[in-house]
């Protein structure tokens, strides 16, 4: 039984990483990459925005004028930059994805080419890089896989103490998880939205997998599994290397 908590576990982080990618879609590209001396040099800059938006994302330059839904939440898009790390002889570039807090989603592998022509070699060496993307099989789920009208009051909850309205009408607001409540489980495809009525917030995603009396749960701080024992319903997850066990009271 531990063993498969642990794989659970080990499930639910991998699932929470593919799923922090998955929730977003925009994408910006910069203007200008910092190795390179002028704007779109090389046409790298629009290369890599068209490659990004081959891969699934909305996606724009920072220089762009935005539609407001982009615009007025810095935090419901990806940073797209490229680095150079090549010398003389090889060019090598290396494409990093990351979040409105500076923090890294994706690095791809690097790209590389031997190309004396710098236009060919940085084309080259780009697509090489993007080819990491396949492996990502990325598609936009994030909370909009859910009907938005069913979910057009609700709010999620976060660590992040900063307001934010979604695209979708959601709200994230700070708040402490709280299981005592009575948590009604809302379907949706990959499984359940747990949702605190007295309060209209979202505690918890469940995701199914092959056992129908185990789920993957997430939110923005918690990855863990949800596990059915005798008609009654637990979460699992650790805290500071220690195993936490959470009866929960759940409508289904």
């Amino acid at each position: 039984m531990k063993k498969l908590l642990f794989l659970l576990l080990f499930l639910a982080s991998s699932l929470s990483f593919a799923q922090s990618l998955n929730d977003y879609k925009y994408a910006i590209v910069p203007s200008k990459f910092e190795f390179l001396k002028e704007k779109d040099q090389f046409r790298l800059n629009t290369l890599t925005k068209m490659l990004m938006e081959k891969f699934g994302f909305v996606t724009y330059f920072d220089s762009d004028i935005l539609p407001s839904v982009v615009a007025e939440n810095n935090c419901n898009k990806v940073y797209v930059d490229v680095k150079s790390n090549g010398n003389l002889f090889v060019t090598k570039l290396t494409v990093v994805l990351k979040d409105c807090k500076n923090e890294v989603l994706f690095t791809s592998v690097q790209g590389k080419s031997r190309e004396k022509e710098l236009q060919v070699a940085y084309n080259q060496s780009l697509r090489e890089a993007f080819s990491s993307f396949e492996k990502l099989e990325y598609k936009y789920s994030g909370i909009q896989n859910v009907n938005t009208e069913e979910v057009a009051n609700y709010k999620m909850i976060t660590k992040d103490s900063t307001l934010k309205l979604q695209e979708n009408g959601i709200i994230i607001v700070e708040s402490d998880l709280e299981f005592n409540n009575l948590l009604v489980a809302e379907t949706i495809k990959s499984g359940y939205l747990l949702i605190d009525p007295s309060t209209s917030t979202i505690v918890l995603k469940l995701y199914k997998t092959s056992n129908e009396n185990v789920f993957i749960a997430n939110s923005n701080f918690i990855n863990g599994v949800v596990i059915k024992k005798d008609q009654e319903i637990f979460l699992e997850y650790y805290q500071d290397k220690q195993l936490i066990s959470k009866k929960l009271n759940v409508s289904f």
